[in-house]
């Protein structure tokens, strides 16, 4: 994987990850003949805990947050919008392995952030906002790019690009992408729409319109306020809350860490995955 060099910095960034992004990503990259201990399926999991190692090493961050999405438990945006994330389906073995993938991160030394009525995004957005209260950077490893709103002076999104190279995005890629800055990215979703999670956006206003929008009202409530899109509002206001990470969902502790390969390389083990627990044996006596 390349990802690009960073700047220095007196602190080492904390280290946010997107699992359900990377698991995905791994699920349907890599053969499904990967198997671990009783014929369950493994390539999931081996591909998250390659990415896992890899940023690890390439960053050499104070510590690990990997969120995660509460599948069998609706949110309060399903609630609020029944359309939202729609027509979505899941492989068994993709749920199986989603499952205890935050087993193995726990065993690699790391923690995880799952709660009922949460998504991944929005642990990654308050494990963002505790490390900047601080005065520290983070790094935010994810694949979808609502998460662009979180970028900052101490915040970057690492997001893949192609296979094995990641592109880092501050707030100067994140206008050069959409045309707005970081803190208007949710009411550019709310304006322009977003066919990932089925939210329809202003009728007739694509990415141009909503980024020209936003350029000439500021927000999209000082739009509304100045009488444009009169019969949306309300939903406009709607898809912007939904398209809104939520900084207050609860966190674990965010202490330094101390990365625990041999206890990881032992699950590896027991679930057969003997490549990975070779790698991660080779972590050890690099220790």
């Amino acid at each position: 994987m390349r990802i690009e060099q960073i700047t220095d910095h007196p602190s080492r960034p904390l280290l946010v990850i997107d699992g359900d992004s990377f698991a995905h990503r791994a699920y349907h990259g890599l053969p499904k003949s990967i198997r671990r201990r009783g014929n369950r399926g493994g390539g999931a999991i081996v591909g998250f805990a390659n990415f896992l190692l890899r940023l690890y090493e390439s960053e050499q961050p104070r510590a690990v947050l990997v969120g995660w999405d509460t599948l069998d438990v609706p949110t309060y945006r399903h609630r609020a919008f029944a359309a939202y994330q729609s027509g979505r389906q899941f492989d068994p073995e993709l749920r199986d392995q989603l499952n205890v993938l935050p087993h193995f991160v726990a065993a690699c030394g790391f923690v995880c952030a799952k709660s009922p009525g949460y998504e991944a995004d929005d642990f990654l957005a308050a494990a963002v906002a505790n490390e900047e209260l601080r005065g520290g950077m983070a790094i935010v490893a994810t694949g979808d790019r609502d998460a662009f709103q979180l970028a900052s002076e101490l915040t970057t999104i690492l997001q893949p690009v192609r296979a094995g190279q990641m592109s880092r995005i501050g707030p100067k890629e994140v206008r050069e992408r959409y045309g707005v800055e970081p803190k208007q990215v949710p009411d550019f979703i709310a304006l322009r729409g977003d066919p990932s999670d089925k939210l329809p956006g202003a009728t007739g206003v694509g990415p141009k319109g909503a980024a020209s929008l936003l350029h000439r009202y500021g927000t999209l409530e000082d739009a509304l306020a100045q009488g444009k899109f009169k019969e949306q509002a309300d939903k406009l206001r709607l898809y912007r809350w939904i398209a809104t990470m939520d900084k207050s969902a609860p966190l674990p502790s965010l202490e330094g860490q101390t990365p625990t390969w041999a206890k990881a390389s032992a699950l590896a083990k027991e679930w057969e995955l003997n490549r990975l627990a070779e790698r991660l044996d080779a972590l050890v006596k690099h220790c």
